[in-house]
């Protein structure tokens, strides 16, 4: 081998090691999610409904049991008999029906007149399918709202107070 070949094989070496020589920085690499900031629907208000009042109406004759009366033992019992005076409403005549009740407390919750609502059975399935058109609405709804909100929360997150139960 000749000079020439050793200086080039030398420089060559140089040339790839040579980077080698120099300290090196060591690179690190990190991955973080990057928070976006959605604005999350608000959930719909809760329904509040009203209980409606049924009334039951009848001729049956109401019974107007007699004044518990202190017995001898200190407990308290009805007597087996008595007088008109000692009822519980003595004011209620003898024969005292519901239908006599409830027209009594309609005369007296509207000024002495009486009026009746009344419906129809076929109306009153018309109603019945109405609600339940209206909670399936609802339902359907708060799937929806729920499924964004699912959707936009981090993850791992779950929504606090939030529950759909799905019944099939």
């Amino acid at each position: 081998m000749t000079l020439r070949n050793y200086t080039t094989l030398a420089v060559l070496t140089l040339l790839i090691s040579g980077c080698s020589l120099l300290p090196t920085k060591k690179v690190e690499i990190v991955s973080e999610p990057i928070q976006i900031d959605i604005i999350q629907p608000s959930l719909p208000r809760k329904v509040n409904l009203t209980e409606p009042t049924w009334y039951v109406v009848s001729e049956a004759v109401i019974t107007n049991p007699c004044i518990k009366r202190l017995q001898d033992d200190g407990s308290m019992k009805r007597p087996k008999t008595c007088l008109q005076e000692d009822r519980e409403n003595p004011d209620w005549p003898e024969g005292y029906t519901y239908l006599d009740r409830f027209l009594d407390e309609m005369r007296k919750q509207n000024g002495g007149s009486i009026v009746f609502v009344a419906t129809s059975i076929g109306d009153y399935e018309v109603m019945s399918t109405n609600m339940q058109e209206l909670r399936r609405y609802i339902r359907e709804l708060g799937e929806v709202v729920i499924y964004y909100r699912n959707v936009t929360l981090p993850n791992g997150e779950q929504g606090v107070g939030v529950a759909i139960e799905k019944s099939e």
